[in-house]
């Protein structure tokens, strides 16, 4: 059984409602069923002879967008139009436990993102080079899966990870201090609407670089994750366990493909002082600080991102071609030689 299957109904992708240039679909990646928003051809539109599963010389450079934590694949739509406007494949997932994808089993969660993660890229890696884009979380899974040499990734744009020099939230959701624990343990819960309320009030300073530009269908998106006061203390839980994992969670000597570390100077999550530090612990990298966008830069400036996120990739895969053709010209001289 391969790692990745589509949807068991067997149902095509279909265009987006709101932005036929974008398609929505559902797949199996590692067992778990998500949905895939996807731009550029579709893969009906392989040249012949060209198969799922055959590994061939790549079509073109293909994007694979990941978003943070408690958000979604909808996080990308403005850079997804973007791509689609400018002839790049893309494809963002909800990952496990967020979106639409299925929930998290019990037990460590990088461990089951990093499968999920992988079966994505190999089969993105099907129909052409992958550059692998995350933001946030997303930049944390991006980062975990260059640090493994078995998976044809040509390239990661890691925008601001957690886990080098956090912000002072990161942190105490870490230490998970007093007025955490007595939220947790209130005797009556906390009324929906009121938990909704201080929701919308922190989503827009959190990730944006301003807030008075929030758009509001994407906030609207981010509070219905907390529609009560259940919900709440469980992804307040979530957020600790993550939060621990992050200790261990990277060997960025094993990183050894092009890496552009983006960092924001308005991120109230994660500091641009972490960028910084990425960047100093690979030295081969790129690195970028935007000292106006925030967290979530393809909410920001879903232009920009999209032609930077376009740029690199084009670069990351011309680099790898040239890379492939000095390889095959290697082994034609030295069959040549031993023939």
């Amino acid at each position: 059984m391969t790692a990745v299957q589509r949807d068991a109904s067997g149902a095509p992708a279909t265009p987006d409602a709101t932005d036929p240039d974008i398609r929505v679909g559902y797949r199996r990646f590692a067992g778990v069923r998500t949905r895939v928003l996807e731009v550029g051809p579709p893969p009906a539109a392989r040249p012949a002879g060209r198969r799922a599963g055959k590994r061939t010389r790549p079509l073109t450079e293909r994007l694979v967008l990941l978003h943070g934590y408690c958000d979604s694949a909808d996080t990308w739509r403005p850079v997804l139009a973007e791509l689609a406007a400018a002839g790049v494949p893309a494809i963002a997932v909800d990952l496990p436990g967020f979106g639409e994808a299925e929930a998290l089993r019990p037990g460590a969660m990088l461990p089951q993102l990093d499968a999920f993660t992988a079966a994505v890229v190999r089969e993105q890696s099907v129909l052409g080079t992958v550059v692998l884009a995350g933001n946030s979380l997303g930049g944390t899974m991006s980062l975990r899966a260059a640090q493994n040499p078995k998976l044809p990734i040509a390239g990661v744009v890691s925008i601001a990870a957690p886990g080098f020099v956090d912000s002072w939230l990161i942190r105490t959701v870490a230490r998970y201090p007093l007025p955490l624990r007595l939220y947790s343990s209130l005797p009556l819960p906390v009324p929906g609407f009121l938990v909704r309320t201080v929701a919308g009030q922190l989503v827009p300073r959190l990730l944006y670089a301003d807030r008075a530009v929030a758009d509001a269908d994407h906030v609207r998106r981010f509070t219905e994750l907390f529609p009560d006061y259940r919900s709440t203390t469980t992804r307040l839980e979530q957020a600790r366990q993550l939060v621990g994992e992050l200790a261990e969670a990277y060997q960025l000597d094993r990183v050894r493909i092009p890496l552009l570390v983006v960092a924001c100077g308005k991120d109230r999550l994660v500091s641009a002082a972490s960028g910084r530090r990425l960047h100093a612990l690979v030295p081969h990298s790129r690195l970028l600080i935007r000292e106006d966008w925030g967290h979530c830069p393809q909410l920001d400036d879903p232009v920009e991102l999209g032609e930077l996120l376009g740029y690199f990739a084009a670069g990351v895969a011309h680099r790898d071609a040239l890379t492939r053709a000095k390889a095959a010209r290697r082994t034609a001289a030295q069959h040549t030689a031993a023939g």
